[in-house]
Order: C-alpha cells, then structure tokens, then sequence
C-alpha cells in the first residue's frame, strides 16, 4: 500500500509539473508584452518607481497571509472541521491583518515613493494588500485538492495579460500612473479568477462561527511560516530595494526587467510548493521520511533541470532579449546572467524547505534570517566595491545580482543538509547529467549569437532549449523521471 501511495504522489507531482511548465509558457508570452510595452512606452524611469512601489505592497501581502500559502496544507489534514470553514478561517485571519497593513501602507505613502512624486491614482496602490493575500490563500486552497490549474489560470494568465493590455490602453489616458493602476487591475482580476474555483471546490462554510481566539494562537502557531515566506520574498526584492538607494531609477527600471525575465522560471519551482504540501503532510503523519526524502530529491532535480534550460536559453541570448525591451536595457545583460543563475542554485532550498516548515520550522527560519542578513551585507559590499573602483551603475546592478546568487546558493547547502539530518537520508538534486546537456546547449548558443537579433530569439531560444531537453532525456531521466512527461490515467 506505501508503495502505491509514493507512486500516486508522484503522479500527483508529476501532473503538476507540466501544469506548471505550461503555465510558464504562458507567463513568457504574456510578460514579454508587458516589458515591451514599460520600457518602449512608459521608459526606465517610470518602471524604477513602479518597482519601488510595488515592493512594500507585496511584502505587506506576504505579512498577511500569515504562512498559511504553504501552513493551510497542514490545517487542512489535521482539523476535522469541513474544509469550507477551515478556509474561512484563513481568508478572515488574513483579511484583518491585510486592512491593517494596507491602511499603514495609504496614511504612510512616503516609503513606497522614495522620489516623493506620486499621484492620488498611484496612492491607492496599497489597495492591492488584500486581493492579493486573498488570491495566494484561494490557491493554496485549491493546490490541497490538486487543482494546479486554477493557479495557472490566475497568475499565469489573467494577472500577467490584464497587466499588459492595461498598461498599453492606460498610456494614452495615464501616461504617468498607467503602470500602477494596470498593476492594481491585474491583481484584482487574478483574485476574482481564483475565487470562482475555491467556491466550487469547497462550496460556502455552512454552520462557520469566527472564533477570534483560535484565530490568534493559529496567527501565533503561523509564525515561523510567515517569517519564513517573508524572507524568502525578501531574497527576491532586497537587492532592488538597496540599489534603489545607490542607483537612478533608471537603472533600477534596467534592473527591474531583467529581474522580472529571470524570475520566470522561478514559477516552476514555487508553483510546485503547494503540491508538494499535501504529499510531504500526508508522509509525515504516516512517518515515511524515506518518502519525502525521495519525493524532495525527484521534485529538486526536475526543477533544477528545467531552471537550468531555461537560464541557459535566455541568458546566452541575453543582450538580444534585454534589447527587445529598448536599447537602453542591454547594459543589464550581465545582471540577467546572474539572476538567472541564482534561480538554479536556489532549486535545492526551495524544495527543501517545502519539507522543513512542518519538520524544522524554527531551523529553518533561523537560516532564512541569516541568508537575508549575508545577503545585505553582501549587496551593500559589493555595490561598494563596484563605485569605489569607477564602475559604472549597471555593474552595481551586476553586483547586486552576484550578491543575490551567493546567498542562495549558500541557502541551499544549509537547508540540504538541514533537512539530510532531521530525515537522516541524502538531499541531493544534483546529476551529472546536467552538465552534459549544458555542453552542447552553450554550443549551438553560442552560434546562434553570428545570426542577426531577432533570428538569434526566434531560432536561437529553441536550439537551446531542444538540445538540452534531448541530452538530459537521453542521459539523466530514468524511468520515475519520465513519469513527468507521461499522462496518467484518471
């Protein structure tokens, strides 16, 4: 019977990992327009205010789900209650901190507009705390049943092409809070997207009393989650915060696109998280850490395979994708390279903390608080080096992607061997496999770089891509690699 619950799970997993690679096919498409349109349109000054903007939003939003994007797994497998009113607990307790932190955010603008320009259109940014707390618990919800389309759907293709078509309709009417107002558009819509599914997956919480003192120990007990999803958020947007404080917003706008090109195939391995919630909780109740460790290192090594295919056919071409965006782009080239690389060496963390947040929370939370603290020191060090020694601004950017990159690949080896420990079995995503499809991959890039730009994207990103998914087929998937590209019946 353990035995074909592991082999059930990774179906489960498996059937995830193509939603999700489908859904990043579609988010390429629809945050290329969008990048076309800020940049060529609106220019990279606009495009550094809007990414300060947006930076104390999310992190607000992460602050209000409390932990419960990956803790509301565990809620859901353990209360007895109907899974509507154990929802509905989560949807409350993050509503009330959500208003909270958005009213913060209105009567306190100054933060989020470093520049101090802002209109009162772009002031009702912090608007967008709540959906978007909503929408992330929404499709937690529905990743425990499974449903990895539902995130698709929200995040991959009403938020990103309702952004775009917005952000080019606005220009003419809002040429300077368009981008802002585009963004607060999309977040509501991926919100409503998620919405219909959840009421008809769990239906409404009939018979539901809000309880406000389970509500806040659950808030108390969720900490070391939410702390945990703040950092790693945190990881993600700390370097454009302090670049933000040497830099002009144009290079942080420069910046800002090539951090928005490389945290595409970060998707693949966060939009995993959820289905891997429901796997790792149900093992642990049964003891099987052999199962998740297995289930860790199969996740891990499908990840970094795909993220290192991907790194490898946007940043070979990099000078001509950055250059898409407009010609004052190209100089954060270098800096794309290096954001692509740190979302390979993150792979490891990432599924390894999928397991950490029920097994090791407070260890693990420990780790994460020290990855962002070496990753200030690092950022701040780097980018000083890099102006002491005559450099221009965008190898500042190039340094704050370096620094990004060397903490998470330390992240990495510290959350492995964490969770090596308390499992006591191997994490290990690494195969050898990867490196022999890069060879060739980096070959046929190489040429691709004599063709003229837009054959090198056109021709040039799937001979990558093509080349690499042959070689590591052929050389480092067996047969329960080969389960991800294999239909299951129903």
């Amino acid at each position: 019977m353990a035995i074909a619950d592991e082999q059930t799970d990774i179906a489960a997993l498996a059937k995830g990992g193509r939603t999700n690679f489908f859904g990043f096919l579609l988010r390429l498409a629809a945050r290329l327009p969008f990048l076309f349109i800020a940049g060529r349109l609106y220019g990279a000054d606009a495009l550094g205010r809007f990414a300060s903007a947006i930076i104390l939003v999310e992190l607000a939003a992460q602050l209000a789900t409390l932990g419960q994007k990956r803790g509301l797994a565990q809620q859901l497998a353990e209360d007895d209650r109907p899974g509507a009113c154990v929802v509905a607990d989560a949807l409350l307790l993050s509503t009330l901190v959500s208003l909270v932190l958005a009213l913060l955010l209105y009567l306190f603008p100054e933060p989020m507009f470093p520049s101090g320009h802002y209109t009162p259109l772009e002031r009702l940014i912090p608007l967008t705390v709540f959906p978007l707390a909503m929408g992330d618990i929404a499709l937690a919800a529905l990743a425990y049943r499974f449903d990895v389309g539902a995130t698709v759907r929200a995040r991959a293709i009403v938020e990103p092409w309702t952004l775009s078509i917005a952000a080019g309709v606005l220009w003419f009417v809002l040429p300077d809070g368009g981008l802002i107002v585009a963004y607060v558009l999309s977040i509501f819509g991926a919100m409503f997207t998620a919405f219909v599914p959840l009421f008809k997956s769990y239906g409404l919480p009939h018979h539901w009393k809000p309880k406000p003192l389970p509500l806040a120990q659950l808030a108390l007990a969720n900490l070391p989650l939410a702390g945990a999803d703040a950092v790693e958020w945190g990881t993600r947007k700390l370097d454009i915060a302090i670049l933000g404080h040497y830099a002009s917003p144009a290079v942080v706008g420069v910046y800002y696109v090539a951090q928005q090109v490389a945290s595409l195939p970060q998707k693949l391995k966060t939009s995993f998280e959820p289905i891997l919630g429901p796997v790792i909780t149900r093992n642990l109740q049964e003891h099987n850490y052999a199962a998740i460790a297995r289930q860790v290192c199969q996740v891990g090594f499908w990840i970094t395979a795909a993220q290192a295919g991907i790194a490898l056919a946007l940043g070979i071409p990099g000078t001509a994708v950055m250059g898409l965006v407009g010609p004052n782009f190209v100089g954060g080239t270098g800096a794309l390279a290096l954001l692509l690389a740190a979302e390979v060496v993150a792979a490891t963390a990432v599924v390894s903390e999928a397991a950490l947040i029920y097994v090791a929370p407070l260890r693990n939370l420990w780790i994460s608080l020290g990855t962002i603290a070496l990753q200030w020191v690092l950022t701040i060090g780097l980018i000083e080096t890099a102006s002491r020694w005559g450099f221009n601004q965008m190898y500042e950017a190039a340094a704050a992607a370096a620094a990004l990159a060397l903490t998470l690949g330390l992240s990495s080896l510290f959350k492995s061997r964490l969770l090596s420990r308390v499992l006591e079995r191997p994490i290990n995503n690494w195969r050898w496999a990867l490196i022999w499809a890069a060879g060739p991959a980096v070959t046929v890039g190489w040429l691709a770089q004599f063709l003229p730009e837009w054959l090198e994207l056109v021709l040039g990103i799937p001979a990558i891509l093509g080349i690499y998914g042959l070689v590591i087929w052929r050389r480092g998937f067996g047969p329960e690699d080969r389960v991800l590209f294999r239909r299951q019946p129903a």
